[in-house]
């Protein structure tokens, strides 16, 4: 799209209405003047990976990122701008735990060469990204993970296993903790790492649900060569890395996953002036409309926060738990 920092708003609005006239089926256009239920209904999860190369390539799945990166540099006032347009299609954007957990640690602790490797396949949807945390003994003590990783010359080699890894036998690449330092504190001596999932010595194992579905995966690495390339953050310094994915992933539970939308009713904040116009004679309506606004900005402000902190490099630290109080 030829729009990008600098360009002013009433461009914008015009760019991202001319691009969904050409590039949103037009089925689905007139389907969302009846709802999300209805695109739903007219937009099976096939079609809509199909189409969503498109979406990436307009830089609009992650509008506030550098354009190197896949996005299109703009201030986060204005990519809510063009995500309000974008809401009644509802375009959620694919890969969460790639743009939501992989990417934050990559901008706060990568180093440009990474950055530039790794996040525009992620945000095409190219390379599909999991999360490798949590162990058979380390879960909600995830600092006492057991998995090895050894330094060997220009690389890394990896054992151990994964649990509940979401996604796993679906992705292509993971983010990953391994102890690189057994005669340390246990936060000391964690390491940050990429994995590539298609290597030798990786194994997924699916864990079926009672239903026969599959989201949770085991994943055993049996002595997995990684390259020094791949690992992100200092040696040893893992923890601290781990903590902008883990913010990430707060961030999307809060809310903000879907890039900004409002989550009351598709564009939740106009909606809700609209019925307090149509209904505010009554004064506990207005009240509890009130009450839903003001949580609503505050969940919005709080994740505009979070956003520019894990843009420049920052941990957002506690800021990025508080938008769950509002969901």
């Amino acid at each position: 799209m030829a729009i990008g920092a600098g360009t002013g708003d009433a461009a914008l609005v015009a760019a991202v209405d001319e691009w969904i006239e050409a590039a949103v089926p037009p089925v689905w256009r007139r389907a969302a003047a009846s709802g999300r239920q209805a695109i739903r209904a007219v937009r099976s999860r096939d079609e809509y990976a199909r189409w969503y190369p498109a979406f990436a390539a307009s830089g609009l799945v992650v509008a506030t990122w550098p354009v190197a990166y896949g996005g299109l540099d703009l201030s986060l006032r204005q990519a809510r701008l063009a995500e309000d347009r974008l809401a009644p299609y509802n375009l959620g954007r694919l890969n969460p735990l790639g743009l939501h957990n992989s990417a934050p640690a990559l901008f706060a602790h990568g180093t440009e060469e990474q950055r530039l490797r790794f996040l525009p396949p992620m945000v095409a949807n190219t390379e599909r990204w999991c999360q490798m945390f949590s162990e058979p003994g380390a879960g909600s003590d995830l600092a006492s993970l057991a998995m090895r990783a050894e330094r060997d010359g220009d690389e890394w080699v990896l054992t151990g296993q994964k649990v509940w890894s979401t996604w796993a036998h679906l992705s292509d690449f993971a983010i990953c903790l391994a102890r690189s330092d057994p005669a340390v504190p246990k936060r000391k001596g964690i390491t940050y790492f990429l994995i590539d999932l298609r290597s030798p010595g990786v194994e997924v194992r699916e864990l079926r649900h009672m239903g026969g579905e599959v989201d949770f995966n085991e994943v055993w690495l049996d002595g997995v060569r990684v390259p020094e390339f791949h690992r992100v953050g200092p040696i040893g310094d893992g923890w601290r890395v781990a903590a902008a994915t883990l913010a990430g992933e707060r961030q999307m539970v809060a809310g903000a996953g879907s890039g900004g939308v409002d989550r009351i009713g598709g564009s939740g904040t106009a909606r809700l002036l609209g019925i307090a116009r149509e209904r505010g004679v009554d004064p506990i309506m207005r009240d509890r409309l009130m009450r839903l606004y003001g949580e609503e900005r505050i969940r919005e402000w709080t994740n505009d926060r979070v956003r520019a902190t894990l843009r420049a490099g920052g941990t957002p630290g506690p800021a990025a738990s508080i938008g769950k109080v509002h969901q």
